[in-house]
């Protein structure tokens, strides 16, 4: 079998496939895999040096309602109360009729994915819609997880999986989750957790005896490993560092791609369907300046590979962005930092601090301006939704020394140890007061205390009559919940006191490709562009821009990469 890195120079001008993938992350590599098992011969290609795209570095969530495991694990959950949760949450801004899709179709592309290609996942007991307040939300049954993967079983390819943000591991290179993060925050008061932390570590201590990290993977690196084993079985071509310079045409239909990688150039003929798996548009300079809203973003946490170059090949041929989205982008809070070998660290404030106890989020004046236990998504809607003048980008992260202790800052983990080289660089602001801190920050004293003093008294009764914080089970979720009466409000008060600044930091498009329910690309005036396929976040997202629950653009992903992957190998195959 090919190697990765040589496929191209392998081909013969002209090769001949059922079906071509362009992007390998979840959303792709799921349409090669079922396309495959649909029996088409099928070659996979991606822009990068690296399998996984931002896939390969997120948690890997997989929000599919009544897939097997969600009846297994007994949740109260149906066809009607999914799709009447969608209907409240994403509204007109999505058609129905694609959302009916995905439900319908997600418990199918699950089922077989897991029986035919061993790409296992599992349930969480308890893992909530983000908007939980609204009509057919569940706390459990609808978000799945990547069973852990060891990835030694790949061999050499074990080096194509895109390694995961290194802030997101610990040790320089050891991947933990969130059931191994809980057992190593108690690792000094659990004797069954200190077993488990030195299974975990010693592991991984023999793991960098071979390799450069460890090869235990979780979360985004274990579902893109098991799809890398099953494309292997399945035959699947794969070539990275290529890049699709121009789509062939036959009588108005995508017969083919010309294809480069290094110095080499193929025709390739594409019988079945090339599918458009590349990430999206949001690293694209044109389109981020036009589509995202003001101040446009300087930092991003997602893979480098969504460039939307293909965008600019499928807007030739006459395909169209979707329009009427919440949101063009998905969003978190993140805060930067200049690493040791001159790379910035583009971190997501997703859940681990900023909704705990003890901490408050502020803008310029001082003053709240958002339900800090609120979505990430949400956060940083707000965040724009209120910054006048700059009065809320950046945002500002505050805690003092206890919140750190308990629950870290950003980049900085929790036990309060090793904050100089943080405080160095400036990434951590500290001071002896709150009056001190204000102006090391550039924002009102007056109001920074007020808030503060606010949230202390809100602290006490569990109850934030500004912003609800600590309201929704999804909310409470987010916390402490050995804390009360509240899990997600706590008193700040013990000096020191520490501060991260907040940026928008895009986490994937939200405004992609119009399709029809089969993942095909329509010309703006609703024909088929035949032969073309959208998927991920190339494909304009059933949720409109809207974040309803965790996991909701690898459900989809994976779930119209079975819809894409099995139509174009039965369109090349019959």
């Amino acid at each position: 079998m090919n190697r990765a890195g040589t496929v191209l120079a392998n081909l013969p001008d002209g090769a001949q496939y059922d079906v071509a993938v362009l992007g390998a992350g979840a959303a792709g590599m799921a349409a090669a895999i079922f396309a495959a098992l649909h029996g088409a011969r099928v070659i996979l290609i991606e822009r990068t040096q690296y399998l996984g795209g931002s896939s390969a570095y997120s948690a890997a969530t997989t929000w599919i309602p009544n897939t097997h495991h969600s009846a297994a694990i007994g949740a109260d959950d149906s066809f009607e109360k999914a799709s009447t949760f969608l209907d409240r949450a994403v509204g007109n801004r999505s058609p129905k009729s694609l959302r009916d899709a995905f439900l319908r179709a997600g418990p199918d592309a699950i089922r077989l994915i897991e029986d035919r290609a061993k790409v296992k996942f599992r349930p969480r007991p308890f893992h909530p819609d983000y908007l939980y307040e609204l009509e057919g939300a569940t706390s459990f049954g609808r978000a799945l997880e990547p069973y852990p993967f060891e990835g030694r079983e790949l061999g050499e390819d074990f080096e194509l999986i895109r390694p995961p943000i290194p802030e997101f591991t610990i040790l320089g290179g050891l991947m933990v989750d969130r059931d191994d993060i809980a057992h190593l925050l108690k690792m000094t008061s659990s004797l069954k957790s200190a077993a488990y932390s030195a299974r975990l570590i010693g592991r991984y201590l023999l793991d960098r005896l071979r390799h450069p990290r460890g090869t235990r993977l979780v979360m985004g690196n274990a579902l893109i490993g098991r799809m890398l084993q099953a494309a292997r079985e399945l035959g699947i071509e794969i070539a990275v560092d290529a890049r699709v310079r121009e789509f062939v045409e036959d009588d108005g239909k995508v017969a083919g791609l010309i294809v480069e990688q290094k110095d080499v150039t193929r025709r390739i003929a594409v019988s079945g369907g090339v599918v458009l798996a590349s990430g999206g548009f949001s690293r694209h300079p044109r389109l981020r300046e036009e589509y995202l809203p003001k101040p446009v973003p300087d930092h991003s946490p997602s893979a480098p590979g969504h460039t939307g170059e293909l965008h600019d090949l499928a807007l030739k041929l006459g395909a169209h962005h979707g329009e009427g989205a919440y949101q063009n982008c998905f969003w978190a809070p993140c805060s930067v930092r200049r690493r040791p070998d001159g790379s910035t660290a583009v971190f997501p404030h997703f859940v681990f601090d900023r909704s705990k106890p003890g901490t408050v989020s502020v803008g310029r004046d001082g003053r709240r301006f958002v339900n800090e236990s609120t979505s990430y998504h949400l956060f940083v809607s707000a965040m724009f939704a209120t910054n006048e003048d700059g009065s809320t980008i950046p945002a500002y992260l505050i805690t003092d020394s206890e919140g750190l202790r308990k629950y870290g800052l950003g980049m900085v983990r929790p036990g309060g140890r090793g904050l100089k080289p943080f405080l160095e660089d400036g990434y951590l602001t500290q001071a002896s007061t709150l009056g001190e801190l204000a102006p090391k920050l550039g924002i009102d004293a007056d109001g920074l205390k007020a808030t503060v003093a606010s949230m202390n008294e809100y602290a006490k009764t569990g109850v934030d009559p500004e912003f609800g914080r600590g309201t929704t089970v999804y909310e409470k979720a987010n916390g402490d919940p050995t804390h009360g009466p509240n899990p997600t409000l706590g008193t700040i008060g013990t000096a020191p006191f520490y501060a991260v600044r907040l940026y928008p930091g895009d986490i994937g498009s939200a405004m992609g490709l119009v399709t029809d329910e089969n993942a095909r690309v329509l010309r703006g005036d609703g024909t088929v562009i035949e032969g073309l396929y959208a998927v991920g976040n190339d494909m304009h997202s059933i949720m409109g821009g809207v974040y309803p629950g965790p996991g909701i653009t690898i459900g989809p992903g994976i779930t119209f990469g079975y819809i894409a992957g099995k139509h174009a190998a039965e369109r090349g195959v019959e």
